[in-house]
């Protein structure tokens, strides 16, 4: 909580009370422990003492229990037990300003990103492609460029490498070799992404990154989005994280250590990021989440133990907070250790051993001091929260969610011409012309000229037979019959008229 004297005020120890330093908020942190700690409402506790402050969050809300950040909270017999550990006689429950997100759009406002704001680069480390791979994804996007075709959403995308695989020939002299092996296999990995609901995330309208950076009230806004679903969609989830964290390093201004962050993230079930994720991509999560804090922007994850978070990440984040671990195997065991050794020792106790002997609700904090350097660890009990814990029922939230300055914004779906719109025309115009074209060659004349010309035809070999009959009829000389001559006259007539448009008409 946000308190004059002791400012980011989180946690108090048998020292006194322990504060977030505003400067440095913006170089990461991390929030462990094992399930049923304390750790989400510790995560609860950091955005409230953000929010007082004036600083927008924005939290992946796993299973539900952020979204009470909502609503004020109430007086229990755990917290009335608590509050002279803290100093506090009647504290002020109060919600915080929320606005409610989900991708699926089922449980806040969508967010989208188009396919082209994602880009080549980022969508083919996504996707897991090789460098050829990416090269014709690169290719693709410079062509749709050149062509002025717009790529929104996934079936734009599908379309444009199908238009490109058939059309090779033509781009193979300016950009190089198109296979359709590779074209087939970058569609296949868009399809993996299809299945797990990347249609719902590509499309219009686009995000606009400034809305998560919004205050009400003298407060800044908690962006909480919900994730129960996405979580059960790693590779959507990670899609969506590196897109956000990109949208925010390529928009924001380079600001430096200020004196309060622009904006804090909180990713709770942080190990969620990283299994099963490429080296490449999480080398890349890993350069945006090391460069971001220059743009004023901190990044806390959540997650049961910090062996979860791969040690390149794990080095950024100075602002450390750590729930009781258990050691029940050997590989338990080592996560203790490894968790221990990341803080500055405190000769009054050993950290390891404090790390399996906390309650719930008391950590091993070290944050940063104003020069960045960690502080010595200490065992402390966190502050409880003023808004309340765990989730909202769904008629409150629905009410947060129309009350939301973004309510309308967001929420229905545009689906503007584009480039599968423009190639789908192009090729039904162009099916359509080679149906004409092979009508007419089948007909072989059958216009109107032809008409007209089989016609003068017809007359003119009607003319000539009836000429022909006449001399085979005084020819005859009563040699046959009337009626035999008759026939023998229309035969000749018919082998005449075949004989003559046959050979004009071919």
């Amino acid at each position: 909580m946000l308190d004059k004297e002791r400012g980011l005020y989180i946690a108090h120890s048998d020292g006194g009370p322990i504060s977030i330093c505003g400067k440095m908020a913006n170089r990461h942190g991390l929030i462990a422990g094992a399930t049923g700690t304390g750790k989400t409402v510790t995560l609860q506790v950091m955005a409230e003492t953000f929010c007082q402050a004036g600083v927008p969050c924005f939290m992946a809300d796993m299973k539900g229990d952020l979204s009470g950040i909502s609503r004020p909270g109430s007086l229990s017999g755990f917290i009335e037990k608590r509050l002279p550990e803290f100093g506090l006689t009647a504290p002020e429950f109060q919600p915080c300003p929320v606005r409610f997100f989900d991708v699926f759009g089922e449980q806040g406002h969508p967010m989208r990103s188009t396919v082209s704001e994602m880009g080549p680069e980022l969508l083919g480390r996504l996707l897991e492609l090789n460098e050829t791979q990416t090269g014709v994804l690169n290719i693709v996007f410079r062509i749709a460029d050149e062509k002025g075709l717009l790529l929104i959403d996934m079936k734009d995308l599908r379309m444009m490498l199908d238009f490109v695989a058939k059309n090779a020939a033509e781009f193979t002299t300016a950009y190089g070799n198109i296979s359709s092996a590779t074209v087939g296999a970058v569609q296949r990995a868009l399809l993996a992404l299809e299945n797990q609901g990347a249609d719902k995330f590509f499309g219009e309208p686009s995000f606009d990154i400034y809305d998560l950076l919004q205050y009400e009230g003298g407060k800044g806004v908690m962006n909480v989005l919900a994730a129960d679903k996405l979580m059960l969609r790693p590779k959507l989830y990670s899609t969506f994280l590196l897109w956000l964290l990109s949208e925010l390093y390529d928009t924001l201004p380079e600001v430096g250590d200020m004196d309060l962050p622009k904006l804090v993230f909180f990713f709770d079930e942080a190990h969620m990021l990283f299994e099963g994720t490429s080296k490449a991509l999480t080398g890349k999560i890993e350069q945006v989440i090391r460069l971001i804090r220059s743009k004023g922007v901190g990044i806390y994850f959540v997650t049961q133990s910090p062996s979860d978070i791969p040690e390149d990440i794990l080095g950024q984040l100075g602002n450390r907070v750590q729930h009781a671990l258990r050691a029940y195997t050997p590989k338990d065991q080592k996560a203790v250790k490894t968790a221990a050794q990341t803080f500055r020792p405190n000769p009054a106790f050993d950290t390891a051993d404090a790390i399996m002997n906390l309650e719930t609700g008391e950590a091993l904090v070290s944050l940063l001091d104003e020069k960045g350097a960690p502080a010595m660890v200490e065992r402390a009990k966190i502050v409880f929260p003023l808004s309340r814990i765990g989730a909202v029922s769904a008629s409150e939230r629905e009410e947060t969610i129309k009350k939301s300055r973004l309510y309308g914004r967001y929420d229905k779906a545009v689906d503007r011409e584009s480039a599968f719109e423009v190639l789908l025309r192009q090729s039904q115009e162009q099916e359509k012309t080679e149906k004409k074209e092979e009508r007419k060659k089948e007909s072989g004349g059958k216009g109107l000229g032809g008409k007209i010309f089989k016609s003068v035809l017809t007359a003119v070999t009607a003319t000539l037979a009836a000429d022909v009959s006449n001399k085979v009829v005084k020819n005859i000389k009563g040699k046959t019959t009337k009626k035999a001559a008759g026939a023998a006259t229309r035969t000749l007539t018919r082998e005449l008229s075949r004989g003559i448009l046959g050979n004009l008409l071919k």
